[in-house]
């Protein structure tokens, strides 16, 4: 297993990253294994599911029920995919990951679980004659455990086939909350859609309407419901993430037990309706706003550790010239990097913002590999991975040196003290130089 050498070597030269070899030994992989042919298999794969959902949200809802759920249920989106990349913004995520996340969770998993749901109430049904108690036991049993299952197949992919984006719990969560996002938005158009639809026949309108009450329990009073379910997966993955490969068990049941619990809430939650009149109120009371409460904390938790694992994983790389004195503190610091990012921007313009703000990205990386190797989790190609960051940091640097100069200057606490015959002066951050000291001011010296 690779480890982590103490002291990167100095950038006398830039450094390159590692070539395929002589074109003689260089071999083509087959045309299914090309990166562009995988793309476009996903791509078509989720098209075609959107389409398919669509044609069946639709064929249930009406058209006229289809356009105002679809209205309705598309305002929370953007508020839960801002507050998700909040979280994410320490090492922020490839934007490619998350759509594929949402897309996912409201076409392919969406599909699957209208599908699979129907088709086991309806089995249920006509194996018991009762209806009633197959609906009852499809939302408790059957929905949490097929819907949780098709949200978490696309942590799982992610987590096989984009290792290197996911290294922790905040991206288990990011992912898993945007996944659910995505859910959540195509089940929402469905109960919303045949909401309107059952107002249509009746002639409810306004504040007593169906549509007016699912509008407010689904989109205002939970909105976090699904995301809150499967983040519980992904914090089970983001566990994983950060185990050795060698605790084989480990990796694999912390996902498993993360699922399970995911299951679990969710049915608790489906089934606050049978708990009497109150039962609802209840269960969201008691269990949904305290765990999301506690998850809030946790995830907001984590990202501090995150930011002070940035602060101690670099400063080895400042010994060996690749970084300045100031940048493990400003890169550990969230004001202190969008500092660097608005200097960069009014001195230099847009494309200089955007340099600052990739380096920020790859030095955070860095650290977090650094901080892997450290601890014995590092995987045989840090070497290679470590040599890959550092060169696209030796690209930037120029533009984002000063600029974290800067921003570190502008946050670094600092500490007055007072020394005798000299009055009072500011002790500043080690990472800079000690100021000279001013005689204290007297009117009545000579």
């Amino acid at each position: 297993m690779a480890t982590s050498p103490p002291y990167p070597a100095y950038p006398a030269h830039p450094p390159r990253p590692s070539g395929s070899g002589s074109a003689g030994g260089t071999r083509h992989p087959h045309w299914w294994q090309r990166t562009w042919v995988r793309y476009a298999a996903l791509i078509t794969l989720l098209a075609l599911s959107g389409l398919v959902i669509l044609a069946l949200v639709r064929e249930q809802t009406g058209t006229d029920g289809f356009l105002v759920g679809l209205g309705l249920a598309v305002l929370p989106v953007p508020l839960l995919i801002a507050a998700f990349r909040w979280l994410d913004r320490v090492e922020p995520g490839p934007w490619r990951n998350l759509l594929f996340s949402f897309a996912w969770g409201a076409c392919a998993a969406a599909l699957i679980a209208i599908v699979a749901n129907s088709f086991a109430t309806r089995w249920i049904a006509t194996a018991t004659a009762d209806p009633s108690s197959a609906d009852t036991l499809g939302a408790t049993v059957i929905a949490p455990v097929v819907e949780e299952s098709a949200k978490a197949a696309a942590i799982l992919l992610l987590f096989l086939f984009r290792r290197a984006d996911f290294t922790g719990i905040v991206d288990g969560v990011v992912i898993a909350g945007v996944t659910a996002t995505g859910f959540a938005f195509t089940e929402n158009i469905l109960y919303l859609g045949n909401a309107f639809g059952t107002d249509q026949l009746t002639g409810d309108s306004g504040i007593a309407s169906v549509t007016a009450a699912t509008f407010f329990v689904r989109v205002i009073m939970s909105p976090f419901a699904h995301p809150l379910f499967t983040v519980l997966t992904g914090i089970g993955f983001g566990v994983a993430a950060l185990s050795a490969e060698r605790q084989t068990l480990r990796r694999t049941a912390v996902p498993l037990c993360g699922l399970l619990l995911a299951m679990g809430m969710h049915a608790l939650w489906n089934g606050s309706a049978t708990f009497g009149e109150f039962g609802f109120l209840a269960v969201y009371g008691a269990f949904m706003v305290p765990a999301f409460g506690l998850l809030t904390w946790l995830v907001i938790w984590t990202r501090q550790r995150e930011l002070r694992t940035v602060r101690e994983e670099l400063p080895p790389y400042v010994a060996a010239g690749w970084l300045t004195p100031a940048e493990p503190y400003a890169l550990g610091s969230m004001r202190a990097r969008r500092l660097a990012r608005e200097y960069a921007d009014r001195h230099l313009g847009k494309r200089a913002k955007r340099a600052v703000a990739q380096y920020e990205a790859y030095a955070t990386s860095l650290a977090f590999l650094r901080h892997r190797a450290r601890r014995g989790r590092a995987s045989a190609d840090f070497v290679v991975r470590e040599r890959a960051l550092l060169h696209e940091l030796w690209a930037r640097h120029e533009v984002a040196h000063p600029a974290l100069q800067y921003a570190a200057r502008a946050t670094t606490p600092v500490r007055a003290y007072y020394a005798p015959g000299y009055g009072y002066g500011i002790q500043p951050h080690p990472a800079y130089p000690a100021q000279p000291l001013y005689p204290a001011y007297n009117p009545y010296r000579s």
